[in-house]
């Protein structure tokens, strides 16, 4: 079978039996397609491949594209994922990727905002035009449930509960979750969905999504992001609009929620990713002990 075939077919299995999200389906293609044509390029069959072949492929991956643990981590969940589905199909005798240890990533302390920079983030937001009217709902949305983009972007009208303050979500692997928004967030939801979001659709217009751009379509990741950019830069902040997301955990746990209730309303599969938040709260401890301790009087204590 060709190398195409295969990964047709694995592709196939990732959606029709594994149930992975479209995002790791692509993901994972992305990555087993370059294994493949690495594999056609040098003339070995799959058949043929090791450990420690997989091993030189890697360093190969590392050194050619420059690719970080975390990158190194995500291509060798793939091959794992590759091979088991290879020796299921009989295309290979062994695993040899059972045998790759993913490195160690490193734990990086999420970006967060303080409450000034997000307000003068969001208030700036021209809404005189259904655009900004979209970008204004959409970013309050999202600081205010603490969501995914691929969450903000998937939302249908259905899904949003205006009155109870209650959003049905999708997360990473397809599960659903319920998630709250506040007040502000509901009333800027009323307004656009009465509003803005009519003008956007037009009269033809038939989608369900929640947030659409002015062609009537779905809004992109890849829109949201440049949106974001555009006002983040306004408001003279380098943050990433994930950065909504990690200020939301942080300002849940430092107003006293437990990390089972952030973890619950974040989507996360493990505690210990939630936990990450614990540490953002001793950077902004030892942030402000370090700017307010030369201020005070040392020769009076």
């Amino acid at each position: 079978m060709k190398y195409k075939d295969i990964l047709a077919r694995y592709c196939s299995r990732l959606v029709a039996i594994e149930r992975r999200s479209l995002l790791t389906k692509e993901c994972y293609r992305l990555e087993i397609k370059n294994f493949l044509e690495y594999l056609e390029s040098r003339k070995i069959l799959l058949e043929k491949t090791d450990a420690v072949f997989l091993t030189e492929y890697l360093a190969m991956r590392k050194n050619k594209d420059n690719i970080k643990s975390r990158s190194t981590a995500k291509a060798i969940s793939a091959l794992k994922s590759f091979y088991r589905f290879a020796l299921d199909e009989k295309f290979v005798k062994e695993n040899p990727a059972e045998l790759l240890e993913s490195p160690k990533r490193k734990m990086n302390i999420p970006e967060v905002m303080d409450k000034k920079t997000i307000e003068s983030l969001l208030g700036n937001i021209d809404t005189s035009n259904p655009q900004g009217c979209r970008d204004r709902c959409l970013f309050e949305l999202i600081y205010s449930a603490g969501l995914r983009v691929s969450e903000a972007v998937n939302l249908n009208i259905k899904d949003i509960d205006i009155k109870g303050g209650v959003a049905k979500v999708k997360g990473k692997g397809n599960k659903e979750r319920l998630v709250l928004f506040g007040k502000k967030a509901g009333a800027l939801l009323k307004e656009y969905l009465q509003t803005a979001r009519v003008e956007l659709a037009g009269k033809t217009n038939k989608t369900n999504a929640l947030f659409i751009s002015r062609n009537g379509k779905r809004l992109s990741r890849k829109g949201i992001w440049k949106n974001y950019a555009k006002f983040a830069c306004i408001a003279g902040t380098s943050s990433h609009i994930h950065s909504l997301r990690h200020s939301f955990a942080t300002s849940l746990l430092a107003g006293g929620a437990d990390l089972r209730t952030v973890q619950e309303l974040l989507g996360h599969a493990d505690l210990s990713t939630t936990q990450i938040y614990t540490h953002v709260d001793t950077a902004i401890l030892r942030e402000n002990h370090h700017r307010y301790l030369p201020k005070l009087n040392m020769t009076d204590m």
